[in-house]
């Protein structure tokens, strides 16, 4: 009888799905899919194992891209969704693909308790500090003195800080990468998903289209002069004098994730009863 003939590993054009990625020309997304791939391919993970779960906006394109489960919801609520699916389904790996726009500004109710709940998935937020989608508009993450057409003189509204936010909040895992060394943050993303809890990655990703000034990007980023801690008080002081642009994790904390009670079995008819409206 001849052996099983072993599965050949999967590279990343395994999770690259048909359909034609259509940002703009120069926009940082490009490179944070290639990077979401790669890093599957290195966990040797499957496509049918992989769940991807998104709102609203440029960087919400991504589950189309891939050839895993992908979940487009509503502008927002990505989290609340993936939080959903990954207590009724623990077997997946779920990442969640978000915006400045659409994760801390409709979504940033969400971002703070899905932080606190520690529930095991990682968050994937492509911060290009403007509201691209939608022709330009300041995000929360917008510098208060950036002038543009939409806010003469700037917004004047101090800018959100994600990564302070999610340690305050309880996130299991802290980082930040740039969406200009692919590589890196494969690495990264990698080590975000291994990561017990919930995980959350800034990732830096230029939209030169409204944000010309950020082709300067490359110029400022730098690898962070720490190691990871597990020290909360240590993160913290780190994070409040960052100047935006340490890459790197900068916290790897040892919170158990929530695990949900599991549910009973039941049959579709059963399921359907439950819900059935009365006469």
């Amino acid at each position: 009888m001849n052996a099983p003939i072993a599965a050949a590993p999967l590279t990343q054009k395994d999770f690259k799905s048909d359909y034609k990625p259509i940002w703009c020309p120069g926009c940082g997304d490009y490179s944070v899919l290639t990077s979401i791939t790669k890093a599957l391919a290195q966990l040797a993970l499957r496509p049918e194992n992989v769940a991807v779960v998104s709102g609203i906006g440029c960087s919400s394109r991504i589950p189309a891209y891939t050839t895993c489960y992908g979940f487009h919801g509503v502008h927002g609520r990505s989290l609340a969704a993936a939080t959903g699916l990954k207590v009724a389904r623990p077997d997946l790996t779920v990442l969640v693909a978000s915006g400045d726009g659409d994760g801390y500004s409709i979504g940033g109710n969400h971002f703070l308790h899905a932080c606190r709940r520690n529930v095991d998935l990682t968050y994937i937020v492509m911060d290009n500090h403007v509201y691209g989608m939608t022709k330009g508009q300041a995000s929360p993450t917008t510098e208060p003195d950036w002038d543009s057409k939409l806010a003469p003189g700037g917004s004047g509204v101090r800018e959100f800080h994600p990564l302070v936010i999610a340690l305050a909040s309880g996130a299991n895992f802290v980082a930040r990468a740039f969406s200009g060394d692919p590589n890196g943050t494969a690495g990264i993303l990698a080590e975000a998903i291994r990561h017990p809890g919930f995980s959350f990655v800034e990732v830096l990703s230029p939209c030169v289209t409204f944000r010309p000034d950020q082709r300067g990007w490359k110029e400022l980023v730098h690898p962070a002069a720490v190691q990871p801690t597990d020290d909360p008080v240590r993160a913290a002081r780190r994070i409040m004098t960052d100047d935006g642009f340490n890459i790197g994790v900068l916290y790897k904390g040892n919170r158990k994730p929530y695990r949900g009670a599991p549910a009973p079995s039941a049959t579709v008819a059963e399921l359907e009863q439950r819900f059935a409206l009365g006469d």
